[in-house]
């Protein structure tokens, strides 16, 4: 497990971040009087989970940044089909094996008990993240809180909003960038792929038609094509680890990634692109300077054009929208 670094000193107080961040009002103390048991009743619902499945932290993880990437962190992803034309971010091929959906909508039952009409599934998606985190080793994050849930969800937005899986170096800045981050935050953010896994759908392009300036050790390469033998998956559950320590919130894909071991071709490229291998070298021999770099990240995202001040609603049920 990685050392925890002591964080930014977050006040109590309300924020608004420019660029992609709502400029609307969040607060640290949001719940103290509507929801105070909100934070011990999330973190005590997701060590039940975590107990009992290993691989939930990079689950929960991912399913924040899907969402946020999208309309922005409003819980859209939760959503449903309403039977309507409009069909739902799930349905995106991007959102393939996106998991844990139900269980936010659980936590959320738990919740409408304590505090009925109170907490938004956003903002249990944002906690449940950040509970992700620093159970798996990595820092303790304090979040504002106060989102609202949408009332839309578009698949195409989701095909049209979330990255792809051959991303390059200067879209991944300017993605960051929208939300709020500067370079470092954006090379940061990326650490979270020391959580989790990647399956061989999402690699098999850079290992059959590879690119010239790829990064990559032969031996590793010679692993994934063991791993990921034909340049169409025989089955879409194939997958590699991230890195060595898949379970565990570290700088160890920095380190990875600078020995030639980056599963996908951003990771690569992050190690050779003269913007952001300094700040990989950096990341990779100082953890403790990663995770006070991913916390002031992570807040950036999970703030991200959230709904506030009358926008959106409180769902009763997360993949629902309220029938009045």
């Amino acid at each position: 497990m990685g050392n925890c670094s002591p964080l930014f000193v977050l006040a109590v107080v309300l924020i608004g971040i420019p660029f992609g961040i709502n400029e609307s009002k969040l607060a640290y103390d949001y719940y103290k009087y509507s929801c105070p048991n909100l934070e011990t009743i999330v973190k005590g619902e997701m060590l039940s989970i975590f107990l009992t499945d290993a691989t939930a932290p990079a689950a929960f993880l991912r399913l924040m940044f899907h969402d946020c990437q999208v309309q922005g962190c409003d819980a859209s992803i939760l959503l449903d089909s309403d039977n309507s034309k409009h069909k739902p971010e799930m349905v995106s091929s991007k959102n393939f094996d996106i998991r844990k959906r139900e269980s936010i909508g659980y936590i959320k039952s738990i919740l409408e008990k304590e505090c009925p009409g109170k907490v938004s599934c956003a903002d249990i998606i944002a906690l449940a993240a950040k509970e992700s985190v620093s159970f798996s080793g990595g820092p303790h994050i304090q979040i504002p809180l106060g989102r609202k849930d949408s009332t839309t969800s578009n698949y195409q937005q989701a095909d049209a909003s979330l990255p792809p899986q051959g991303i390059k170096v200067h879209e991944l800045i300017h993605t960051f960038a929208s939300k709020g981050m500067n370079l470092e935050e954006s090379i940061a953010i990326i650490g979270a792929h020391t959580l989790g896994v990647g399956h061989c759908m999402n690699i098999a392009s850079r290992l059959y038609d590879p690119q010239p300036n790829g990064h990559t050790q032969y031996g590793y390469e010679g692993y994934l094509r063991l791993k990921c033998p034909t340049r169409v998956p025989l089955t879409n559950f194939t997958f590699v680890p991230n890195d060595i320590t898949p379970t565990i919130f570290d700088n160890q894909y920095y380190r990875d990634v600078l020995m030639g071991k980056g599963l996908f071709t951003i990771d690569s490229s992050i190690s050779t692109d003269p913007r952001t291998a300094p700040i990989v070298r950096h990341f990779a021999i100082d953890q403790n300077y990663f995770f006070q770099v991913f916390s002031s990240a992570f807040v950036k995202l999970s703030s991200t054009n959230v709904l506030t001040n009358g926008k959106g609603e409180v769902r009763r049920q997360c993949n629902r929208i309220n029938i009045n």
